[in-house]
């Protein structure tokens, strides 16, 4: 089931986070989140979504505005994590596809994708999902002692107004 993501389910998901923060290059971040600091982030008027079987947390995926600005206020960057045994059973096509959903709703019109160029399959997984890529940005990132390359990929969520 996909749902809202609430306070209480902050532990659950720090864990799924922390467990790529600190093993993975498919963050950039090096620093564990806090469950409090979860909590806070369930409370932001932007989507966040989590998907639960049995009461357990298998990911989460989260929305918010690609850049400050006002000019960006209808591209928005995503969050998508999971379980890394709820991986292969169609949790993270239906967390994104809500996440997409919700973001359309809200007058989104592109959503970005920031994915290691090391995590073959998230750039697979948004291929996949209709994102295309739209750049490479070498060496951006910096973790575990190495620099890391970013793949930007962009999904359209609503027709380019026209410009006339």
């Amino acid at each position: 089931m996909i749902r809202p993501a609430e306070p209480s389910d902050a532990t659950a998901i720090a864990a799924i986070w922390n467990h790529y923060i600190l093993h993975t290059a498919v963050t950039f971040n090096p620093v564990p989140k806090s469950a409090e600091e979860v909590a806070a982030l369930t409370r932001a008027p932007h989507a966040f979504l989590v998907a639960e079987e049995a009461g357990r947390i298998l990911g989460f995926a989260r929305h918010v505005q690609f850049r400050t600005g006002q000019g960006y206020s209808r591209t928005a960057e995503h969050t998508i994590l999971l379980d890394p045994g709820a991986t292969g059973r169609g949790h993270g096509r239906a967390l994104l596809s809500a996440i997409l959903d919700d973001a359309a709703t809200r007058g989104i019109g592109a959503m970005i994708a920031g994915v290691s160029a090391e995590n073959a399959a998230g750039l697979a997984f948004h291929t996949a999902m209709g994102f295309a890529t739209v750049g490479h940005l070498p060496a951006v990132g910096w973790k575990d002692g190495r620099w890391l390359d970013l793949v930007l990929m962009q999904k359209r969520l609503a027709p380019p107004l026209s410009q006339g």
